[in-house]
C-alpha cells in the first residue's frame, strides 16, 4: 500500500508539468497571432514584395483555428491545476488519500479525451507550421530554412521576428503535454489495480484471476461423504 502515495505524488507532479505546457502553448500561439496582425498563419501563405523587400501575408486560416488550439491548451491547464489543488487540499484536510474506483475511472476518461484532443492539436500545429514554412522558403529569396525569415523585414503591421520559434515552442509543448498524459494514464491504471476491491493478476488465494477466496459453504461438497464404520 505504500506504493499508492508515491504513484499519486508522481501524478501530481505531472499535472503541474501539463499545466505549464498548456500555458506555454496558449501563450506562444496567442503572441504569434498578435504579432502577425491578428491573423492565424497556420496553413497560411506569404508573398515577397521585391520592391519594398518585405514579406507580406498572402493568405491565412480562420482565426477560430488558432482559438481552438489555444482553448484546448487552456482547458487542459485549468483541469490539471484543479486536480492538483483538489488532491493537495484533500491531503492536508483529511490527512489520508483514498481514491475510489469511480474517481479513477473518471480520471482515466478525462485522460483519454485529452489525449485525443492533444493529438489533434499537435497535428494541426505540425502540418500548419510546415505548410507556412514551405510557402516562406519558396517565396522569399535567398533563404533555405523558415527560421531565417525571422531576420527579414516584414510589412506593417506584421512582426515576424519570432513567428517560427513561437510556433515551434507551441508545437513542442503540445507533444510534451501529450506524452505526460500518456504517463498519467498508466499511473491511473496502476492505482486502479491497487484500489480496494480490486485484485491484481495472480494475487490472493482466489487464483490467477483474483477471485475472492472460497467460503466454507462454497468449498463443501455437493454430496456428504458416508461415515466410515468404526
Amino acid at each position: 500500500m505504500m506504493a499508492l502515495p508515491w504513484l499519486l505524488l508522481l501524478e501530481l507532479a505531472l499535472y503541474c508539468s501539463c499545466f505549464v505546457c498548456g500555458i506555454v502553448t496558449a501563450a506562444s500561439l496567442t503572441i504569434t497571432q498578435g504579432k502577425l496582425g491578428g491573423l492565424c498563419m497556420l496553413y497560411g501563405a506569404v508573398t515577397y514584395n521585391s520592391t519594398a523587400r518585405e514579406i507580406e501575408a498572402e493568405s491565412s486560416s480562420a482565426t477560430s483555428l488558432c482559438y481552438f488550439v489555444s482553448a484546448i491548451s487552456v482547458l487542459v491547464a485549468v483541469v490539471c491545476f484543479s486536480f492538483f489543488l483538489y488532491w493537495l487540499y484533500t491531503c492536508f484536510s483529511d490527512g489520508e488519500i483514498r481514491r475510489e474506483r469511480m474517481w479513477l475511472n473518471l480520471t482515466l476518461g478525462v485522460c483519454g479525451v485529452f489525449l485525443f484532443f492533444l493529438l489533434i492539436t499537435g497535428c494541426m500545429l505540425k502540418i500548419g507550421r510546415d505548410k507556412l514554412c514551405s510557402s516562406v522558403t519558396h517565396s522569399v529569396p535567398n533563404i533555405t530554412s523558415c527560421d531565417e525569415a525571422q531576420s527579414r523585414k516584414w510589412a506593417i503591421p506584421f512582426d515576424g521576428t519570432t513567428f517560427y520559434n513561437s510556433l515551434h515552442k507551441a508545437e513542442t509543448a503540445v507533444w510534451v503535454n501529450f506524452f505526460f498524459w500518456l504517463i498519467i494514464g498508466v499511473l491511473v491504471i496502476l492505482q486502479r489495480g491497487q484500489s480496494p476491491g480490486w485484485k491484481r493478476f495472480g494475487a490472493g488465494v482466489g487464483g490467477v484471476f483474483g477471485d475472492a477466496a472460497e467460503t466454507p459453504g462454497e468449498s463443501k461438497p455437493f454430496f456428504d461423504q458416508p461415515a466410515r464404520p468404526q
